[in-house]
């Protein structure tokens, strides 16, 4: 049976943690009260950086599940269908994937469900959020860029609030809404109030001096 997806909750991004020291920062912010794990997965053709698959997912899958924790498996990659059941085997509990990436996105969300994962659809600065509509019943979540994919550290786009609401509109109410990109203590208040659930978090949390602080101070205006 699949987890449940937490909201109003902070998902640290593992794409801004150093990677030397990977596990050791994962049950660190685990142990602080995380309960979301993301990780971005970039083949060098969906979008141009290549990051991690499924092999990264294994390793810190017990760190994550032991306490409770679900990890949060974002496809940047062509073709996804192809490495669906890699991540499903690895521990992956949500895997989002892109429009644009295949041309059966219905198969593919329901491929991901019938592996017993939540099935997400992501909407790029760029795509019309009316791309939800066509799969807003066989979705478990919508993740809405705020910034273009493929790079930690970017800047929150200031359309994204509005779309972030329309999107919302779009949606089931059990569908869970989460933004990706650029949040921050002095942008997550307009993301929350537009009706975001789950707040992908990386440099925000990774790049501080403390990240348990940096992490709590997010998670104290969603909560």
């Amino acid at each position: 049976m699949s987890r449940p997806i937490p909201v109003g909750t902070i998902a640290p991004s593992l794409l801004s943690a150093d990677f030397a020291r990977l596990e050791q920062q994962v049950t660190m912010l685990m142990d602080a009260g995380a309960t979301v794990m993301h990780v971005d997965t970039m083949d060098g053709q969906f979008v141009p950086p290549i990051t991690f698959g499924p092999i990264v997912v294994e390793a810190i899958k017990d760190v994550v599940h032991d306490r409770g924790g679900i990890l949060d498996c974002h496809l940047m990659i062509n073709d996804p269908a192809r490495q669906i059941d890699a991540y499903v085997k690895a521990g992956a509990d949500v895997i989002t994937i892109h429009p644009e990436a295949t041309q059966h996105i219905h198969y593919a969300l329901n491929q991901i469900r019938a592996a017993g994962c939540k099935a997400g659809v992501v909407i790029n600065p760029g795509t019309p959020v009316e791309a939800v509509e066509p799969v807003a019943e066989i979705i478990d979540l919508c993740l809405i860029m705020s910034v273009n994919p493929g790079w930690g550290g970017q800047k929150y786009i200031p359309q994204a609030t509005d779309r972030i609401r329309r999107v919302r509109e779009l949606l089931p109410d059990n569908v869970v809404l989460e933004v990706d990109g650029g949040i921050s203590l002095d942008t997550i208040d307009a993301a929350r109030d537009a009706g975001a659930q789950l707040f992908v978090a990386g440099s925000s949390v990774f790049s501080a001096p403390d990240p348990v602080a940096a992490f709590a101070a997010l998670q104290a205006r969603v909560a």
